[in-house]
């Protein structure tokens, strides 16, 4: 069974902190999982997992059962790289913040296919881009925020440094954020993406606990728990690649095929397989390119479409709109704002 086959799932290891959080609240463990049809029988092992929408159930529950709406916030400050598993483990082994990212995006399937994971280099600063594969309903604040914001907590304890990274949310700003502005300086609402962006500065400090016998170990369990899945991450990173590397707009599907000694239809086939096609790979390389070339160059909105290989300005800023919900003019001033504000403070 391919992983499109099988339900989005995250590790019970979620679960079993958000048992630990509510604790403060004086809310029983079976009073939370009975709820949603577990016990605690059935999350003991941190190595099963969860279909996302029990998750999500769960979250509800406890934001309603503690009466705290920002519960996000209390999970993404209590967030251990533990929760991520195997993965977990390569991140605390790695060398820099920057080898602890890159391995997030590769293995990112391994904590869940609900959120896809992307990094891209920018001219001074790393943005991971996360992409929400499915329908969070009613707790997606609560999922966002720890998310975000618990990657923020994981990154100062990994390099033992305090700031350098800030949060872009694609959701309004709840009522309840004023009580925990003071906790989230650099966290933005209403944006077009979900992105941590860490500054450069930082991307090559040193992780505390770095080892690379260690890191080996784990990158061996992490392929092998990604074989397990089904997942072929190396051909579509092999994919995305390609289409970067070409300046002159993007390689087609013929093209990329032949570079890698496979046939078009079976190239095709095999991105199927991992839930992906070819046009979504292009049109994700596009919109980061576009975000890339209106932040940091003063090429024209006519030439940021002709290096996308669109057709027309036209095409290009219908298609921004549709990816970002704003125009590539009012995105591009609202990045100058932003950094004139970053130069005031």
């Amino acid at each position: 069974m391919t992983h499109r086959e099988q339900r989005h799932t995250v590790p019970v290891s979620l679960a079993m902190q958000l048992l630990e959080i509510v604790k403060r609240w004086r809310v029983p463990a079976d009073e939370l999982l009975s709820g949603v049809g577990l016990d605690e029988k059935a999350i003991e092992n941190p190595l099963d997992r969860l279909a996302v929408e029990t998750m999500c159930e769960l979250l509800e529950r406890a934001r309603l059962l503690t009466g705290e709406p920002g519960l996000g916030y209390y999970l993404g400050l209590q967030k251990r790289v533990s929760v991520y598993g195997y993965l977990g483990f390569a991140a605390l082994s790695a060398s820099t913040l920057r080898e602890a990212l890159e391995l997030a995006v590769r293995f990112g399937p391994l904590f869940s296919t609900a959120i896809s994971v992307d990094l891209h280099i920018e001219a001074h600063a790393a943005s991971i881009c996360f992409e929400e594969q499915v329908n969070l309903g009613s707790a997606r604040d609560i999922v966002l925020i720890s998310l975000l914001f618990g990657l923020q907590t994981i990154g100062s304890a990994l390099t033992g440094q305090e700031g350098g990274a800030s949060v872009d949310l694609a959701i309004p700003q709840p009522d309840y954020q004023a009580r925990f502005a003071h906790l989230a300086h650099d966290l933005r609402f209403g944006q077009p993406f979900n992105r941590l962006v860490v500054e450069e500065r930082i991307l090559d400090k040193p992780i505390v606990t770095a080892d690379r016998m260690a890191l080996q170990m784990a990158r061996t369990l992490c392929e092998r728990a990604l074989d397990d899945l089904g997942f072929d991450t190396d051909l579509v990173d092999r994919v995305r690649r390609l289409l970067a590397n070409d300046e002159n707009g993007f390689r087609s599907l013929e093209h990329v095929a032949a570079l890698i000694h496979l046939s078009p239809r079976t190239l095709k086939r095999r991105l199927a397989a991992q839930g992906v096609s070819f046009s979504a790979l292009v049109e994700r390389e596009r919109r980061e390119k576009a975000m890339v070339l209106l932040r940091s160059s003063r090429l024209s909105i006519d030439d940021v479409a002709e290096r996308l290989d669109y057709s027309t300005a036209s095409t290009f800023v219908r298609a921004f709109h549709r990816w970002t919900g704003t125009t590539p003019a009012a995105y591009r001033r609202a990045g100058r704002q932003r950094s004139l504000s970053d130069v005031g403070r």
